[in-house]
């Protein structure tokens, strides 16, 4: 989207250093990449990314509103309404898809949200291996860290709602199985920024009000938690545990589970901005749709586009029972635009923005972006195989953005 920088990009790309690129990268995450780097990232103009930016703070002002945190109680299931979860997440994502309007230029459409993490330190090990590798194609030009941030002040906010005032060992990375997990190379990037130790959910014991894990041999107290157990696989895997998200336990949670349902598919219906498409819960869908073929069918609460029906029928909406239809969206489609040029045929493109939102902070600080490149239906894995210059990357910009 910066057309001399893909150029000078693309002409210089050569398949010799992206493998050098991919076996660098899985060196400083300590462990194999499962999902695919792309082998370019994206650059984005910056009248965009600010457009995406104000975007961003906009949808995130009307869920930070009392209205609609009294009233997205009604996502909580009960197995999660946790106490003591605080005035806001501490991490916020916001997904755009890149459209192409009518007038040629190139527009942000809102795909999804979320209150829970990110890969918040995979990113940063990313961006450095591009520019390590492809420094001089262009990338030592532009910017990947918002707000201005460099990268030390960046490690130190992260530090800050991760870690808090404790002493690095006293804080642990949670998850269900983390050596299983696709996203292992962020875990083990955490530890490698931030000294903390990535744990299990069934490796942590509970005494009264504390909970404790094992480091070094020894039991340590746990005081602060950062939290990247996705909890609709919490409830579909039902590991034993010795701990419940709703006790009241004396330690810090970033975030608490119940942010996960709160900012999530289930605030788009009540979302008013122009780049939100039209969507309904299931439940409070009037009536359906002439032109249903422009719409697709999401579960709520699952991850990473599992259950996800792109061609959406009338025996698709009728199959789902009455009690369960809260628990669905109906949500209108986005066209992506192909708009990366690759050696075949364009990339179309998918940016998070990344915000972290410290308790001092009035608002979330926007840090960095993620994109996702596809060529196909969307932007899973199953709809681009065989294909190159798709997969997970990251953009530059030229900066600062705010």
């Amino acid at each position: 989207m910066i057309s001399d920088l893909r150029q000078r990009f693309n002409s210089s790309f050569t398949e010799a250093v992206y493998h050098d690129f991919l076996q660098a990268l899985d060196h400083e995450v300590r462990t194999h990449i499962e999902f695919r780097p792309c082998e370019t990232p994206v650059f984005l103009p910056a009248d965009l990314l600010g457009e995406m930016v104000d975007a961003s703070r906009s949808i995130i002002a009307q869920l930070h509103a009392p209205a609609y945190r009294l009233f997205s109680r009604r996502a909580l299931p009960p197995e999660f309404d946790a106490p003591n979860e605080g005035e806001h997440p501490q991490f916020v994502q916001v997904d755009f898809a890149l459209t192409a309007q009518p007038d040629g230029r190139i527009a942000p459409r809102l795909i999804e949200l979320q209150g829970c993490p990110s890969l918040y330190a995979y990113q940063l090990f990313l961006a450095r291996t591009y520019l390590r590798f492809f420094g001089a194609n262009g990338l030592d030009q532009l910017d990947y860290l918002l707000s201005g941030l460099s990268e030390d002040q960046y490690v130190a906010l992260l530090r800050e709602v991760v870690v808090g005032d404790h002493d690095p060992a006293e804080a642990i990375l949670l998850e269900i199985e983390p050596q299983r997990q696709k996203t292992l190379p962020d875990f083990n990037a955490t530890e490698t920024l931030l000294g903390i130790q990535t744990v299990c959910v069934t490796e942590v014991t509970r005494r009264g009000r504390h909970l404790y894990y094992r480091r070094d041999g020894r039991e340590i107290r746990i005081r602060r938690i950062y939290n990247r157990v996705i909890p609709d696989e919490l409830m579909r895997k039902r590991l034993p545990m010795s701990f419940d998200f709703r006790d009241d336990l004396d330690l810090e949670w970033a975030p608490s589970c119940s942010w996960y349902f709160r900012w999530s598919k289930f605030s788009l219906p009540h979302l008013n901005h122009r780049c939100v498409p039209r969507s309904w819960l299931l439940d409070e869908m009037p009536e359906v749709p002439l032109d249903l073929d422009n719409f697709v069918l999401k579960p709520l609460f699952s991850f990473a586009g599992a259950g996800v029906k792109v061609d959406v029928t009338l025996d698709d909406l009728k199959a789902i029972s009455e009690s369960a239809r809260s628990g669905y969206l109906l949500q209108e489609k986005v066209v992506y635009a192909p708009v990366v040029q690759t050696p075949d045929e364009p990339s179309r493109v998918e940016a998070r923005l990344m915000f972290i939102w410290p308790e001092r902070a009035a608002e979330p600080i926007p840090v960095t972006i993620l994109t996702r490149l596809s060529k196909g239906k969307m932007m899973g894995v199953d709809f681009n195989l065989n294909r190159t210059w798709v997969g997970s990357s990251c953009a530059f910009f030229p900066g600062p953005v705010a």
